[in-house]
């Protein structure tokens, strides 16, 4: 059956503007890290993707690695695509990274010229496109010169393969000294993609949030969820079919992750949840999207219905500072 998006797509979501750029990103994006590799239901993919974009999301994040097997999440998205999206290309943004490891030999890996181009030539081929919107160095390498890996990223958008650039994981230090050398290149840095959570706050603690404010660059930030820790489903133990049981690797929640302490703290946190009227998943969303900073949050689903749920934080009223505060004491253990 021919799929035909919802007319009524853009009325509820929000859009953001990507720090001070002409760019407005949807509140909350869908990540392709899990769940759209070769080893995944094709068909289950597809009815995400279109979900994704009935809701109003227009924004589609992939990496070269994603899978598994690495580059099949990009193919898996390349077919959707061609067989749904394809005359609404105008109306999407694509991104894809490149800093991790992708092929074998020297040349497969990190920060060098010879990868980033490269890996994107490829990344166009999977998902057939002839550029992307975002084009992302992944994670800092510490044994290339940053003027050749931002070199790079530059080289990219002039030969017209990518609109915009972008960092991920990059520290204060690292992302000021990106930031400097793009600006002077003439292709300013567009985006920062950190991980960001209610556990996982060095955004904060590191001055990078900070940063991007002051120097007018957007960011969207990845497992907001904490790998699904920040759910209801971790709240009596750890289920026979989570990701943290299987040990599937590839940047999953493990098992010695679930600490006792986290888990009283999860119960707690869900509990302020139920009193604002929320899922805990929902919660945990609408505290990461509080900041004015934070222009978008990747969603990663493994069922049409878990982006529904994730969604309803949209329709949330905002915390206020009483709820902020005793989120913050569950947080550090006084609460």
């Amino acid at each position: 059956m021919d799929y035909r998006p919802n007319k009524n797509r853009y009325n509820e979501m929000t859009y953001n503007r990507c720090g001070d750029s002409g760019l407005l990103l949807p509140a909350f994006s869908l990540g392709l890290w899990h769940n759209f590799g070769q080893t995944d239901s094709f068909d289950n993919a597809r009815t995400i993707v279109q979900k994704a974009f009935d809701a109003g999301i227009t924004h589609f994040d992939l990496a070269n690695n994603y899978g598994p097997p690495p580059g099949s999440a990009e193919t898996t998205f390349g077919k959707i695509l061609k067989s749904d999206l394809a005359q609404y290309r105008d109306e999407i943004i694509v991104s894809t990274k490149a800093g991790w490891k992708m092929w074998e030999g020297p040349y497969g890996d990190f920060g060098s010229k010879k990868y980033l181009v490269s890996s994107l030539d490829q990344s166009l081929q999977r998902m057939g496109l002839d550029y992307v919107d975002i084009y992302y160095h992944h994670r800092p390498d510490p044994n290339t010169p940053l003027e050749e890996t931002m070199g790079a990223l530059d080289l990219i958008v002039r030969q017209g393969k990518a609109l915009y650039v972008g960092i991920s994981s990059y520290n204060a230090v690292e992302t000021k000294a990106a930031l400097k050398i793009l600006k002077e290149m003439g292709t300013p840095c567009l985006i920062h993609q950190p991980r960001y959570s209610m556990f996982d706050r060095w955004i904060e603690e590191d001055g990078l949030l900070d940063l991007l404010g002051n120097e007018g660059v957007g960011s969207i930030v990845f497992s907001p969820l904490e790998q699904g820790l920040l759910t209801n489903k971790y709240l009596h133990g750890i289920p026979e079919s989570s990701r943290a049981a299987s040990g599937r690797g590839n940047g999953a929640l493990e098992a010695d992750q679930i600490t006792p302490e986290k888990l009283d703290i999860v119960a707690r946190l869900n509990n302020v949840a139920k009193e604002r009227g929320q899922s805990l998943a929902q919660m945990a969303l609408s505290w990461v999207k509080r900041d004015p900073r934070v222009t978008s949050v990747l969603l990663g689903v493994s069922r049409p219905e878990q982006l529904e749920d994730s969604l309803r934080a949209l329709q949330n009223p905002d915390f206020d500072q009483e709820e902020l505060n005793t989120i913050e004491n569950i947080l550090s253990g006084k609460g």
